[in-house]
């Protein structure tokens, strides 16, 4: 059976296995409806942890990978050097340190964000244990080492084994416990075929026993390129990222220029400035607090996915997602809770409505699924029938519900005959009383058809006794929309995302649920072609767009995607395909991860925004400081009232490090994210970080400048 007709026969009938909450330890962001992403987490003493680490950042075969702080790093070694040429000088070696702590605080930030993911990487290094995997070589056992395992290979793994490497499960099906990789202590179940066969290293078989094809090579297990990727090793600068450093560097170019040329100015003028003084006005023109946290910010979204047990296979990836604007959304388990519930009894004409729930609670005894489960509670609850158990009915034969036969029941002894009752899916149930001799009542099929108009699933019970085999009624299942589904979309309408649902259902059911969801579009009876066809239409017309899987049929749609999130529970294929990996495995946190890329976007904005705007008050404090004696009308410039030329400078450099150290707390734990229109969005940015930016380097400056007049010998 293709994994295609698979889902397509779970959606008539069957269940999909409940998503797992997120890892209790993790932040879970907002439930929905909150209208915002939380921050991250933020430890101030992970500054001091860090600070051995920023100084080896020092090297400037590290550094030059940052212009701006590179730029700032060769200023410290030259100040240093002046410095050393006139020891007395307390304003040379003022400048020097305060150069050197700017170099530092930048990388502090960087190591700090790197920090966090090591820490991350340590916990992971404790999942993955040395193993010894019992390979199958012409069907006999042998002990290897499982850093011998080769892709192919078939591994035995049984209640207490170790699985030795990432593959799929060929043969078996078993309990494991991934609470190494998820956090989540509740067992899942492997099983070979379908979409929940892939296993990973490291965690452990709790129960029974499988037969696991290895599909990846030693080193490059999923527990091994976690590490990699939360260390940061394998993370790459995201082309927006690269676009902002040719900017930073490009002006960075244009400052430098400038300074140089102010030399012979000053000298025509009789006021030449000391190279001291030109390096820190460099320093304190170019952007360099953005220069300082831009790594670290690309770092800390990706942890922040993390934090979420998702795991972003690239920065690129994280970046997609803010700029998503359309999200395809599987309707089970996503905007569904997934497991349809019975809501209503619903008799043909001449049946009572008591003697239908009796018909659907013995009917449904032997069904052990959520929605057999969902009958008898309503047949207790609506009609006061007690639950009954099989041992109370003697001599009673169980029919349990298959996905072949697509239904369940059972066959009682009574008043000296048999009576069999049927209960499942309407084409199942009318073909069985046919071939019982019975005929089916000419409502039935009108009630089956309005209740698959309403958005639900007919049911219908039946029975054949000795007056014969007839319908009694359907019962009406529906699919209960999840909590507060209907506002988040509303938020991300407001953001400009189209939300597309994606369903097995018929169109009638599809558009129903689609109504009451509050999703933009759907598309019904939805199959892998389908869904790719979709996703190119929508790329086509300049759109991003993001999907969830878990089988070996999304993957192509998962690779097409721009943000393709598979699901941890899913096939090989799937999270190879996919850019992201959940490993709670819930799709509802697609919308989630969209937003936490929408963070990052404008975290890394309002930053540079800020940047920009505070180097305003620093041509304030420096420039009339260094010409105020040869043109004295530039003290009109000294709005602040700075105490003199040398404190003006110091107070400048000063706060041009400081800054950078403040703002490393929001750089990690990001600006908070509110669900709304660009227009806004950006209007309340430019007043907080633009404005804000303005203002707070005057107040900054003049209260340093106060507190630096108040040394003897200063001025």
């Amino acid at each position: 059976m293709t994994p295609s007709r698979r889902k397509q026969e779970d959606e008539s009938m069957s269940t999909i296995p409940p998503t797992r909450a997120p890892h209790p330890d993790v932040p879970s962001g907002h439930g929905p409806g909150s209208g915002r992403v939380g921050s991250g987490l933020f430890d101030p003493s992970a500054l001091l942890k860090s600070f051995p680490e920023a100084c080896r950042k020092l090297d400037p075969r590290v550094m030059v990978k940052s212009p701006v702080m590179f730029v700032v790093e060769v200023g410290s070694v030259l100040t240093t050097a002046y410095a050393f040429k006139t020891p007395g000088d307390w304003f040379g070696w003022a400048v020097a340190a305060w150069l050197w702590l700017t170099t530092i605080f930048a990388n502090l930030a960087e190591a700090v964000a790197e920090g966090r993911g090591k820490a991350q990487a340590d916990t992971l290094r404790k999942a993955k244990t040395d193993t010894v995997a019992r390979r199958l070589n012409a069907g006999a056992e042998e002990h290897v080492p499982g850093t011998e395992l080769r892709i192919g290979d078939l591994v035995v793994c049984e209640a207490g084994d170790v699985i030795p490497g990432d593959g799929d499960v060929v043969e078996g099906v078993a309990s494991v416990d991934e609470s190494a990789i998820t956090g989540e202590s509740a067992p899942v179940i492997r099983e070979s075929g379908g979409d929940r066969s892939a296993v990973t290293g490291g965690t452990k078989v709790l129960s029974d026993r499988v037969v696991v094809k290895i599909t990846t090579k030693p080193g490059e297990t999923f527990i091994d390129r976690m590490i990699k990727l939360v260390e940061g090793a394998a993370r790459q600068k995201t082309p927006n990222e690269i676009a902002l450093n040719i900017l930073l560097a490009s002006l960075t170019i244009v400052f430098l220029i400038a300074v140089v040329t102010l030399q012979p100015f000053a000298s025509f003028a009789g006021d030449p400035q000391t190279s001291i003084v030109l390096i820190a006005l460099l320093v304190c023109l170019i952007p360099t607090t953005i220069g300082a946290l831009l790594s670290a910010i690309g770092i800390a979204g990706m942890d922040r996915l993390v934090q979420r047990n998702v795991l972003a296979m690239s920065g690129r990836a994280v970046e997609a997602a803010g700029d998503v604007s359309t999200l395809l959304l599987d309707k089970t388990g996503t905007i569904t809770l997934g497991n349809r519930q019975a809501a209503e009894f619903v008799p043909v004409q001449g049946v009572d409505e008591g003697q239908l729930a009796d018909a659907a609670q013995l009917s449904s005894l032997a069904d052990e699924t959520p929605e057999g489960r969902s009958v008898v509670v309503l047949a207790k609850e609506r009609h006061g029938l007690r639950e009954r158990t099989r041992g109370e009915l003697a001599g009673a034969e169980w029919i349990e519900f298959t996905a072949q036969t697509r239904m369940s029941g059972v066959d009682l002894a009574e008043n000296g005959g048999t009576r069999r009752v049927r209960k499942g899916a309407a084409g199942s149930v009318v073909a069985w009383v046919t071939d019982n001799g019975g005929t089916v009542a000419d409502g039935a099929q009108a009630l089956t058809d309005r209740i698959s108009e309403a958005g639900g699933t007919p049911l219908l019970v039946a029975e054949a006794d000795a007056r014969g085999a007839r319908v009694l009624g359907v019962i009406h299942l529906k699919d209960v929309v999840k909590e507060g589904m209907r506002e988040r979309f509303d938020e991300l309408r407001r953001m400009g995302i189209k939300t597309v649902m994606i369903t097995g259902d018929n169109p009638l059911t599809a558009r129903a649920i689609a109504e009451e969801a509050g999703v933009d579009d759907f598309l019904a009876e939805a199959t892998p072609e389908d869904k790719m066809a979709l996703i190119r239409r929508e790329q086509s017309g300049g759109k991003l767009v993001a999907m969830t899987g878990d089988g070996t049929n999304d993957a192509p749609a998962l690779a097409q995607a721009d943000v393709g999130v598979a699901m941890n529970t899913g096939t090989s294929a799937a999270k190879e395909a996919g850019n992201m990996v959940d490993l709670d495995s819930n799709p509802t946190k697609l919308i989630e991860i969209v937003e936490i890329g929408k963070q990052l976007l404008i975290t890394r904005g309002a930053l540079t925004t800020f940047s920009i705007a505070n180097d305003v008050a620093k041509y304030f404090a420096i420039l009339p400081a260094m010409f105020a004696v040869a043109y004295p009308g530039l003290d009109r410039l000294n709005i602040m009232r700075l105490d003199s030329p040398q404190s003006a400078i110091m107070s400048a450099v000063i706060f041009n490090a400081l800054i950078i150290i403040a703002l490393v707390p929001l750089s990690l734990k990001g600006v908070r994210y509110r669900p709304q229109s660009a227009d806004r969005m950006l209007r309340r940015n430019l007043l907080i970080y633009g404005l804000g930016g303005l203002i707070s380097p005057f107040i900054g400056i003049k209260i340093i400048d106060l507190i630096i007049s108040l040394f003897p010998g200063v001025g």
